[in-house]
């Protein structure tokens, strides 16, 4: 499920629309647990996406990712999710792609 890798940081509504802001969760992949040389080094730009209305609101996600350090390289990334698990779910392109992209 998508709210097992991001939590909500704010969350708006208003008669029109929600806005949801979403920080990914501090949640190392399995392969650098065990590396004490990454670790967590802030947060990206939020990218806003606009998803699905609820109850007739437009909805505006507001996803940043994690970056994370890898101190013995000096490399800064950003996990890319795999997406099969939601393959079932509604989530439109622009969201896909986000999730997909590296910073």
């Amino acid at each position: 499920m998508l709210i097992d890798n991001f939590e909500v940081a704010k969350f708006e509504k208003t008669a029109s629309r929600f806005d949801i802001w979403l920080d990914e969760k501090k949640i190392q992949m399995r392969e650098d647990k065990k590396n004490s040389s990454i670790i967590s080094h802030g947060f990206g730009e939020y990218h806003t996406i606009q998803d699905f209305p609820i109850r007739g609101r437009a909805t505006h996600l507001h996803v940043r990712k994690r970056k994370w350090l890898d101190k013995d390289t000096g490399e800064i990334f950003s996990y890319e999710w795999e997406l099969s698990e939601y393959d079932e779910t509604h989530l439109n392109a622009e969201f896909v792609s986000f999730l997909k992209e590296g910073d």
